[in-house]
């Protein structure tokens, strides 16, 4: 079902995919887009608002709850992940969930790790690594991602 419908890199339309992830519990709300070949782990663990863009190649491997804001964009090949192991003892599998405010701009190939919060109107630049909560209207750029400039955001 996946690949036929979901990760398959023929353009199957958007408003398909959206409406098997429905199916199998997501909740998505409007004017959302979802590219080609976006892998969703667990459909019924994710929510996403209005007027979204997801890319081309975003891995969402949510085990646990991924909640994504209106009005943002997660840009091609971009990960996020709420799962990881007790490397320090079992290796027991542990999961958070991941917040992703409104206004929110993922870049490629950057990589969100469990239990992550990102604040409105932030900016992850390509190839950074957020492991801890970013604030709001700023730019953050790195491994691990640092605030690298603010924002002026205006109403």
């Amino acid at each position: 079902m996946e690949f036929c419908f979901v990760t398959n890199p023929i353009q199957v339309s958007s408003k398909l995919r959206i409406l098997l992830i429905r199916m199998f519990g997501g909740k998505i709300d409007k004017n959302v887009i979802m590219r080609p070949r976006v892998r969703i782990k667990f459909p019924w663990n994710l929510e996403i608002g209005n007027n979204c863009w997801i890319g081309e190649g975003v891995w969402i491997h949510n085990q646990d709850k991924v909640y994504i804001g209106n009005n943002t964009v997660i840009s091609q090949e971009a990960f996020i992940t709420t799962g990881s192991h007790d490397h320090y003892k079992t290796m027991d599998l542990i999961t958070k969930p991941v917040r992703i405010g409104s206004g929110v701009w993922i870049t490629s190939r950057a990589m969100i790790l469990l239990g992550v919060s990102i604040a409105d109107n932030a900016i992850i630049t390509p190839n950074s690594v957020v492991h801890r909560n970013i604030e709001k209207a700023g730019i953050y750029c790195g491994n691990p991602a640092v605030l690298i400039k603010e924002r002026k955001i205006t109403d």
